[in-house]
């Protein structure tokens, strides 16, 4: 089987959420010696691509969004000691910090949106969930972090992504980074009243947004 065949068949695999094939497909790549940052971004990545384009046509929904992303995982379980073995890590596009709002303890989208971005070659930075803002704040100093990204799932936690720029702006800070906004009850009119820097209807289109907002080439 050459590359361009056992890389659709990687790509594929992903898109229909098949983790045992997905790890079986990455292992053939590897034994016919496909370079592991091809089989990164010409198969696991573009198996993303094609099931984050679906999830935004609402052809498939988020269980099967899910278990893409759970393949794709599976497949870089086996090429992370490939590609520390061979010191090919790509150079990061930017650094992202992502967490949920104070009260909020809602993270599988966030979750999505981590994925997503880590396979566009991000580095993220998950606080995880129900984080208030001066913690975030620190973090984000700390990690130096390009973008922050805030998820909440309930109206009544909203507030934490309006009260985390406030906070910014009393800091002296809020030119130093991209805030995005996103969850469930969030829109494109809040995340304006709130003067966040983006706004994101589905975790799939989180990596367009950044790469946007830091001025990347796609």
């Amino acid at each position: 089987m050459g590359k361009d065949q056992i890389l659709k068949k990687l790509a594929a695999s992903i898109v229909a959420g098949d983790e045992e094939q997905t790890q079986d497909h990455t292992r053939e790549a590897l034994e016919i010696q496909i370079d592991p940052l091809d089989i990164v971004e010409q198969g696991l990545s573009k198996g993303m691509d094609v099931i984050g384009e679906q999830f935004g046509r609402g052809d498939v929904f988020l269980p099967e969004l899910l278990m893409a992303t759970n393949a794709f995982k599976a497949g870089m379980e086996i090429l992370k000691p490939e590609l520390e073995a061979q010191g090919k890590q790509t150079s990061p596009r930017g650094t992202v910090l992502i967490s949920t709002v104070k009260g909020d303890v809602h993270n599988i989208g966030k979750d999505i949106v981590r994925t997503v971005l880590e396979t566009k070659g991000f580095e993220v930075r998950d606080m995880g969930v129900d984080n208030n803002a001066l913690s975030l704040i620190q973090e984000a100093e700390k990690t130096q972090a390009d973008v922050i990204a805030l998820s909440c799932l309930m109206t009544t936690t909203m507030p934490g992504q309006k009260e985390f720029i406030e906070s910014l702006e009393e800091m002296g800070l809020r030119g130093k980074y991209f805030v995005i906004v996103g969850g469930g009850p969030v829109t494109q009119e809040w995340a304006d009243e709130i003067d966040a820097d983006g706004y994101g209807e589905f975790a799939v289109h989180a990596p367009a947004l950044v790469n946007e907002l830091m001025g990347n080439e796609k």
